[in-house]
């Protein structure tokens, strides 16, 4: 009589060791793939939040003059006091590089309850309309955080100090050679109760240079079909930094009123015969990180079409 293993049972035994190896090497191995994700999760936040781009867009126009063709204007949208790099020089030297022949701040320079205190705020934003003045005119709209507390009034005297073309509801004449276009710009909502409307502003600009290309610089950026109707060529904007989360097949994920998938949030939109060019803005003022959603410089080429 043999009391032996028979050949069955020793198969059987060495699956189950054989499963029971593969179990624990699974187990091992889910900790390494976990840190693998953060990791890769941290990687992107530190991207997403710490590396400035700078993104080109050419805008072709039938009725642009020819001597506008290759115009650079670089946008400046929601900087709201960031940093980048000792005295900004890496946000300066990305704007230098851009070659602009005029540079757009469109609001929200600065940010009444950012991480900064309010004088340290205002001279962030001085330091860098020190370095930028020199590189190009500087025109100017305001956005809603500038008028929150007050502080839009010591920031405009900065602005005046330094040269800034201040738009507040009007518009002004770009020359090139023998031709012109009109650059206009508008004060945020949350400005003065009984300052114009966008219509009204559209109108005198009509009345007094009629056929006139026109760009209508404006921090928020939900205004593409009233522009579209009133014949604006061109708008720039800012205001929903990206919609913070970008996600695969969205256009952001959060708005600036909290509110879910916003639309108008980052890149070029056309309605009719108007464009709008929106950036994706530069700092934070929410406590949420950006992810997938660099901090961006955007440059806007006009093209004779």
């Amino acid at each position: 009589m043999s009391f032996g293993l028979s050949t069955h049972d020793s198969r059987v035994n060495i699956q189950r060791e054989n499963t029971g190896k593969k179990r624990k090497r699974k187990r091992r191995a889910r900790p390494i793939l976990l840190l693998i994700f953060v990791l890769v999760i941290g990687a992107l936040l530190l991207d997403s939040n710490l590396r400035l781009v700078k993104t080109e867009y050419e805008l072709f126009f039938p009725n642009l003059p020819e001597s506008f063709d290759g115009f650079r204007i670089v946008i400046l949208a929601d900087v709201h006091a960031a940093v980048f790099g000792e005295d900004n020089e890496r946000l300066i030297s990305m704007v230098e590089d851009a070659r602009p022949d005029i540079i757009a701040i469109a609001g929200d320079f600065v940010d009444n309850y950012g991480r900064l205190g309010r004088e340290a705020q205002l001279a962030v934003a001085e330091n860098i309309l020190i370095d930028i003045t020199p590189i190009a005119p500087v025109y100017y709209v305001t956005g809603n955080h500038e008028w929150e507390d007050g502080l839009i009034w010591p920031f405009l005297d900065i602005l005046n100090e330094h040269g800034v073309y201040v738009l507040r509801n009007r518009f002004v004449h770009l020359f090139r050679g023998d031709d012109m276009i009109i650059l206009a710009g508008t004060d945020d909502p949350n400005g003065p109760a009984d300052m114009i409307r966008p219509e009204e502003l559209v109108r005198r600009i009509q009345y007094a240079v009629p056929d006139t290309f026109t760009v209508m610089l404006e921090h928020r950026n939900h205004n593409l079909g009233l522009y579209s109707a009133l014949g604006v060529d061109l708008v720039l904007s800012g205001h929903t930094h990206g919609g913070y989360i970008r996600l695969p097949f969205t256009d952001g994920l959060l708005g600036t009123n909290r509110d879910w998938f916003p639309s108008y949030t980052s890149g070029l939109y056309t309605q009719g015969g108007t464009k709008m060019l929106v950036s994706r803005g530069i700092g934070n003022h929410l406590f949420i990180p950006r992810f997938l959603n660099n901090p961006e410089v955007v440059v806007a080429i006009l093209r004779t079409a």
